[in-house]
């Protein structure tokens, strides 16, 4: 089985992959499968997560710019603002994942693959996000 952080991992790959080539989910999905596919993954977790975030993208973008102080979206980086994306996505749609574990996962994620300060922005603005609806204490 994979892990969780696995499966998000997958899940930034092919966010990254649909914002580069704008490819549509299905295409992105099926070029991963067949080019990278590896034994469990991509898994039911991280194949719902990249679907539902590439059907809501537009929703997101714009939670992400409100809670965002003075940072447009094209200026992040496409790492940042995908990790993001991800963890917007499963802020607003509450599943078994606490809202602190989503967080945490969305930092460690930029800190293995994005910039210096990325941990710190993405934490930034995920947290933000969380308290704005009262998600977090």
């Amino acid at each position: 089985m994979a892990t969780r952080r696995r499966a998000r991992e997958v899940v930034l790959q092919m966010l990254f992959q649909l914002e580069a080539n704008r490819d549509s989910a299905a295409q992105v999905l099926a070029l991963y499968r067949d080019n990278f596919g590896e034994g469990p993954l991509p898994d039911a977790f991280s194949t719902e997560l990249f679907c539902a975030v590439a059907k809501d993208i537009e929703e997101i973008d714009r939670i992400i710019v409100t809670a965002s102080d003075n940072w447009r979206l094209e200026r992040m980086s496409r790492v940042d603002r995908n990790i993001l994306r991800m963890g917007v996505w499963e802020i607003e749609h509450p599943n078994d994942t606490p809202v602190r574990v989503v967080i945490n996962e969305a930092v460690e994620l930029a800190k293995r693959f994005g910039a210096e300060d990325s941990a710190a922005f993405v934490n930034g603005v995920l947290d933000r996000i969380a308290k704005e609806r009262q998600k977090l204490d």
